[in-house]
This record gives C-alpha cells, sequence and structure tokens, in this order.
C-alpha cells in the first residue's frame, strides 16, 4: 500500500531524485539545508546520459528501474526552487517508488524528461563519475542559479 501523496498531510512534499540532486552538497546550495532522505528505486524507468549536457534524464522503461533517493519534508518554497532548477524539458510527474530502507512504497513527485523521442539521450548515466568530473564546476552553476533567482 503505498504512502499519502507527494503533499503529506502536514502539507510537506517528497520528491525522487536520480540525478545531480542526490548530491547533498548541490541539495545545500539551493535549499539552504539538507533534508531527510531515504534511498529509493523508481521502477519501470531508465536513466540516460544527454549529449552536451552533464544532468541525466529518465523515462518510462519496462523492465528497468532508477536508484535514487527520496527527498522528504520539503515545503512549498523548496518544491518551487525545484521546480525553477529543472530545465523545462522535465515535466513534474508523481511517480511510486521503492523504498530501500522501509518495506513500503511511497509516492513521490519527481522531474522526468517530457521527449521520449529525444536523440541526444543515450547510454546509462554515472553518479559517481559525475562527482568526480563535474561536481566542482556544477557547485559553481548552482551557486550563480541562486543568485538570480535571489530565493535566499
Amino acid at each position: 500500500m503505498a504512502s499519502p501523496p507527494p503533499v503529506a498531510a502536514d502539507g510537506h512534499h517528497s520528491v525522487f531524485v536520480y540525478g545531480t540532486l542526490m548530491a547533498e552538497e548541490v541539495v545545500r546550495v539551493l535549499l539552504g539545508r539538507a533534508p531527510p532522505s531515504s534511498p529509493a528505486l523508481l521502477p519501470d524507468h531508465r536513466r540516460f546520459s544527454i549529449r552536451g549536457r552533464v544532468y541525466p534524464a529518465i523515462l518510462p522503461g519496462r523492465g528497468h528501474a532508477v536508484s535514487g533517493k527520496v527527498l522528504k519534508e520539503l515545503t512549498d518554497r523548496e518544491l518551487h526552487v525545484f521546480d525553477m532548477f529543472e530545465d523545462e524539458e522535465y515535466v513534474k510527474t508523481t511517480v511510486e517508488v521503492s523504498l530501500i530502507d522501509a518495506p513500503e512504497k511511497s509516492l513521490a513527485y519527481a522531474y522526468i524528461w517530457g521527449n521520449e523521442r529525444d536523440p541526444d539521450l543515450y547510454g546509462e548515466w554515472d553518479f559517481e563519475e559525475w562527482r568526480k568530473v563535474h561536481l566542482e564546476d556544477y557547485l559553481e552553476m548552482t551557486q550563480e542559479f541562486m543568485q538570480e533567482l535571489g530565493q535566499f
């Protein structure tokens, strides 16, 4: 049985992250804190690299699963920051994820790539490789984004 929808009774949101937002350093720049999280698996989806970009995309893919984590207890304002941060090519969708550290499934938002036939999607995106090669520059870009957004 699934837990309550992404907007919990207390008004907080949950978001399944599977790419650059798995890095706590990036989330801290965006939100000013690291919200509680749980490792999770999104069934029937596949993660891709995107030609010319350092972040990934996910699309539905029967028989595949995407590992990531669920960020919990996000406020409306924090969800809005994520909405602004994610490229317009993503569609915020409610998904059901399996929590790794708990027996139940949970509903959360996820940012799904909007173009299923995008010719720039290829292969599998590797989080650890991204951390080694791109994290420092990505953090700088994220800080510039937040300065432009003027939220915090």
